[in-house]
């Protein structure tokens, strides 16, 4: 595995790609840990990966898709998934994000591509998470406070079990999110199916259960060495597991950080604006579109405003 690097994130920025990496970005109210290694050690891979802060870097959204066919053929949807993240890096509601990916997949789906992902955004000031998975596999969840990893569940608010259909296969009006809370120190993990598509000792696919009980084997407080700890127990496991697909593997936590400064909240009129003009000139990036939403705005000039969007302001 490549040495890990770190970097920090500013406001209005999209980071990520279908490139091998193995860093770790930190921004307002949250960390965060990619590794990914495309098929063959190819230049590019099928599995795309992005994080996005907003104008106040109180929204961030990460995503990992697992898009059919491999190498440079996926660089122009991968272009066209960042080209969403920065129209969409503004709002606090994902869905309008991930309906426009379906409708973007459900064009290309002619051409036999589609693509298997989980869209997570979150919510600095409460620590608050929503999450879509459209047939990716389940993220793991790690507990800080009991040390304990399971599956995330994917139930929505009426308890109902949730079962998106992947990216492109039908021009859906809605995909279903769930929402959790999350604490400093918790620990999200989102990942390609090469892990659940390994085998253990005995020659058996380990599916989600079986990576769940390897994760357990990993300890959740190091945070920085989770993704490389997982990744050796499992390709030790059986000959040739983590070979024959991309690996991806996205780790995030909240940090605690949860306030914008008065500064950069001042500001952040000013970055969409100087954005949209940009676009508008030239610059080659998408709009960025506004998001009027009471805890968005209003949770600029008042604290209390930012608790609308889920549980307690940290």
């Amino acid at each position: 595995m490549p040495e890990s690097t770190e970097q920090h994130m500013t406001c209005m920025e999209v980071w990520g790609g279908n490139t091998p990496t193995n860093n770790g970005v930190s921004m307002l109210g949250l960390d965060a840990w990619v590794y990914s290694k495309p098929y063959q050690s190819a230049d590019a891979g099928g599995d795309v990966y992005y994080v996005s802060s907003c104008a106040t870097g109180r929204i961030t959204r990460l995503l990992v898709a697992d898009v059919s066919g491999h190498g440079n053929a996926v660089g122009e949807t991968a272009g066209v998934l960042r080209t969403l993240m920065r129209r969409y890096v503004n709002h606090l509601d994902q869905r309008h994000f991930v309906r426009s990916m379906n409708k973007q997949f459900v064009a290309l789906s002619d051409a036999g591509c589609f693509a298997t992902a989980v869209v997570t955004t979150f919510f600095g000031p409460t620590n608050y998470l929503t999450l879509c998975n459209a047939g990716h596999p389940t993220p793991l969840l790690y507990r800080a406070k009991r040390r304990e990893w399971s599956l995330l569940e994917r139930n929505n608010a009426r308890g109902e079990d949730i079962v998106n259909i992947p990216l492109g296969i039908e021009d859906v009006a809605d995909y279903e999110q769930m929402a959790v809370q999350l604490e400093i120190g918790d620990l999200v993990l989102c990942y390609s199916d090469s892990l659940i598509e390994s085998h253990d000792a005995s020659g058996q696919m380990l599916g989600e259960t079986g990576l769940l009980r390897i994760a357990a084997e990993v300890d959740g407080t190091d945070a920085g060495h989770v993704a490389p700890t997982l990744l050796e127990k499992i390709q030790s496991l059986f000959r040739g597991n983590l070979e024959g697909d991309d690996v991806t593997v996205l780790l995030f936590r909240p940090n605690g950080v949860g306030r914008a400064g008065f500064f950069t909240r001042a500001f952040a009129p000013i970055r969409v604006l100087g954005a949209a003009v940009g676009a508008l000139f030239g610059s080659g990036k998408p709009v960025p579109l506004p998001d009027m939403s009471l805890p968005n705005v209003g949770g600029l000039l008042f604290a209390r405003l930012n608790r609308l969007w889920g549980g307690k302001r940290t």
